[in-house]
């Protein structure tokens, strides 16, 4: 007696946990695509630039590799060159942040 009630309650709750599976797929197919494409850094820059600002100008690590830190450069660029509608603050900072990466200067400042 007991044996078919409780194939009955087995049978119900696998057809529950579906249903609320099938809503949960449904929702997560349904939420707004996340962009790929990480955040670029928001600016507020210190006078004299840091590895540290230098890093999240360009989107790397503060230790990444020189190759790593050109690509990011040119990516940031493209974005933000003056003959594509950027400025041309912009466009010394992220060279700056460039060559602070790379070690090239000790960040003395833009010519801005």
């Amino acid at each position: 007696m007991t044996s078919p009630f409780l194939a009955g309650l087995a049978v119900a709750a696998t057809a529950l946990a579906g249903r609320y599976g099938i809503q949960a797929w449904q929702s997560f197919k349904a939420r707004p695509a996340t962009p790929i494409m990480r955040k670029f850094y928001d600016g507020g820059f210190q006078p004299t630039m840091t590895k540290r600002e230098a890093a999240l100008i360009l989107g790397v690590r503060e230790h990444a590799t020189p190759d790593k830190v050109k690509e990011a450069h040119k990516k940031v660029m493209v974005a933000n060159h003056p003959d594509a509608g950027g400025s041309h603050y912009l466009a010394s900072k992220i060279n700056e942040a460039k060559d602070v990466m790379l070690g090239k200067t000790k960040g003395s400042g833009s010519a801005f």
